[in-house]
């Protein structure tokens, strides 16, 4: 996996979670394909959020980089394997279900063009168009907005 993210910048991200005392971390991915639409993953209605479309993402595990744990968060919920771990789109904080104040970096990824989406965690799954996108939460279209700004240039 290419990782071109700054490894002073993912330090810094960590430092600043802790100084606002975040006690977990969680990474986002934005999948652009060949036609400009996004991955979104369905959760499932009995999970906690249950029916939200999102961006793949999980939990950063304990001694794991902000960059390893989203090529293995990719690839644990969508079967797809990251290439390319573009450009830094940003944060949101949320409580988790356990009530743990989350932080959760979003960055751009690229995956084989051969991979086919198998889901393991979410029972749909959505290549979406620019409307299609308005279905994510206020905070994941946010994230979308900074990545269709970058695209732009």
């Amino acid at each position: 996996m290419n990782t071109p993210v700054d490894a002073a910048l993912l330090g810094d991200l960590i430092n600043a979670a802790d100084a606002d005392s975040i006690t977990k971390h969680v990474v986002g991915a934005v999948i652009p394909n060949a036609e400009g639409r996004v991955l979104l993953l369905h959760r499932t209605a009995d999970d906690y959020l249950g029916g939200l479309w999102e961006l793949p993402s999980g939990g950063v595990d304990a001694g794991e980089t902000l960059t390893e744990a989203l090529g293995r968060e990719v690839a644990e919920e969508t079967g797809l394997t990251v290439a390319v771990i573009g450009t830094y789109l940003g944060h949101f904080d949320y409580l988790s279900k356990s009530g743990k104040k989350t932080r959760q970096f979003n960055f751009t990824a690229t995956t084989h063009d051969s991979d086919t989406v198998t889901l393991t965690e979410h029972d749909a799954h959505l290549w979406a168009d620019s409307t299609a996108q308005a279905r994510v939460s206020s905070a994941v279209r946010s994230v979308l907005a900074i990545w269709h700004e970058q695209a732009a240039r």
